[in-house]
């Protein structure tokens, strides 16, 4: 389902930081693992009302809280802000490694991480 070059760069990158957890997050189906299988669809939180993000991370930070330590895991984001904005209040420690950087920007910068 994921396979834009930015995707795959943003894995790439995530793998060698040695988490030892990996998720996706999904606007359809909240937080996902490297290994589920999802049907495709065309979806974005950029599309959502502020009221449906806000409720869209809700669910995301109560699946978080079964695989993981809000308050002592350190959680890195790779995704757009839409994505984060809501997860990060919850979150005790966190990075953005792209945070400032345009799309392009951000292909260049994990091009650059990766070799």
């Amino acid at each position: 389902m994921y396979t834009s070059p930015l995707f795959q760069k943003m894995m790439a990158y995530a793998k060698i930081l040695k988490p030892k957890s990996i998720f996706i997050l999904s606007a359809k189906y909240g937080l996902l693992s490297t290994s589920d299988v999802i049907d495709p669809y065309e979806q974005t939180l950029k599309e959502m009302k502020s009221p449906e993000r806000k409720l869209w991370a809700e669910r995301v930070i109560s699946e978080l809280r079964n695989h993981c330590s809000l308050d002592s895991d350190k959680f890195v984001f790779l995704a757009g802000t839409a994505y984060r904005e809501n997860l990060l209040p919850h979150l005790k420690h966190s990075a953005i490694p792209m945070e400032s950087l345009a799309f392009g920007k951000q292909l260049q910068w994990l091009e650059r991480q990766l070799r």
